[in-house]
């Protein structure tokens, strides 16, 4: 048997990058997986780049109406959740002296409210004893310049997961944070700017990581199914950085 057989498993922002790779492991690990997405085009195309069971629900996970709606998709399939996938988020540089309101209050509805209401409103449904990972960032715990408010809502994730894990006591459900470093994704390519310009900058960075490169999804996926599992059962609360070392140094 699969490891994730006869599990229920909600991935948001399961559309691309880490969030798809994820998706993917945890279907081929027989789990019956719900993923998100703010575009339909986009999610159609992710339903079926992933073999398996999996169920895509269009939702802006910063809009509680949306989160609403995912849950109601799952309740007419399944009677509970196993794992939760916190994931969905994004950011993109201001440095101090041109940050505005409207970037504040997108990047941290995006990265906080939803992640906040991702998990309160998967209360009901979560089984006692479930996983519940959220995506921060090695930026939540050092200083990136014209990048602060993104690393700030990070900081807030992690904090979340040192909280939650004491409101959750008594029903053993475990939150950790899974913080990748830089990670050869789509977004990435496009917060650098896209083309040459961006693969440039990639190879710098990677340059100063003790791995020598940058990640890739699916060994962010790895560490999110670790942390899904029962191989993790007397893990709870941590942060997992899965950066190749880079803010160990």
């Amino acid at each position: 048997m699969s490891k994730f057989e006869n599990k229920v498993v909600v991935v948001t922002g399961g559309t691309s990058g880490i969030g798809l790779a994820t998706a993917r492991a945890f279907a081929a690990e027989g789990a019956a997986v719900f993923i998100t997405g703010r575009r339909q085009e986009a999610l159609d195309a992710a339903v079926r780049s992933i073999d398996g069971n999996v169920t895509g629900v269009r939702g802006d996970m910063s809009d509680l109406a949306d989160i609403d709606r995912l849950y109601d998709a799952v309740q007419q399939t399944h009677a509970h959740i196993d794992v939760l996938f916190a994931n969905a988020g994004g950011g993109d540089f201001a440095p101090l002296g041109a940050i505005t309101e409207e970037h504040f209050q997108r990047t941290f509805d995006t990265n906080v409210k939803g992640v906040l209401f991702t998990v309160q409103k998967a209360l009901p449904m979560l089984r006692d004893g479930a996983s519940v990972i959220l995506t921060g960032s090695t930026t939540g715990s050092a200083g990136t310049a014209n990048f602060s408010v993104y690393s700030a809502t990070k900081a807030a994730v992690r904090n979340f997961a040192r909280s939650w894990i004491l409101d959750l006591k008594d029903r053993g459900i475990r939150v950790n944070v899974v913080s990748p470093g830089l990670t050869d994704t789509a977004g990435l390519t496009e917060l650098f700017g896209g083309g040459a310009d961006a693969e440039e900058t990639k190879k710098q960075l990677a340059a100063l990581n003790p791995a020598n490169r940058i990640g890739r999804p699916e060994e962010i996926a790895s560490a999110v199914l670790f942390l899904a599992s029962g191989d993790s059962s007397f893990v709870n609360g941590v942060e997992f950085f899965v950066d190749g070392g880079q803010n160990q140094i």
